[in-house]
């Protein structure tokens, strides 16, 4: 299992409860910086800023209590954007 996929396991279930879909894990280093992003929709409406400080308030605690990344990273909430596949 990829790092990606380990962390979508630890956070996919609580991110639905909340009414969101976790459409992508993605960690990437650009410019030397690591970025853990959550890239999230919902069924009805847009994503608003909120929206990802709500889901940054749920998957936070449990990424770091579960602490799946050795080194240093910003996690990041993106919304999807509409229209994409």
């Amino acid at each position: 299992m990829n790092l990606e996929s380990k962390i979508r396991s630890l956070v996919e279930e609580e991110i639905t409860k909340a009414g969101y879909i976790l459409d992508d894990v993605v960690y990437v280093n650009e410019n030397g910086i690591n970025y853990l992003r959550f890239i999230i929709d919902k069924e009805n409406g847009y994503i608003t800023i909120d929206d990802c400080v709500e889901v940054n308030g749920i998957v936070n605690p449990i990424i770091d209590e579960n602490d799946p990344i050795d080194e240093s990273y910003m996690l990041e909430v993106w919304s999807k954007e509409k229209g994409e596949d």
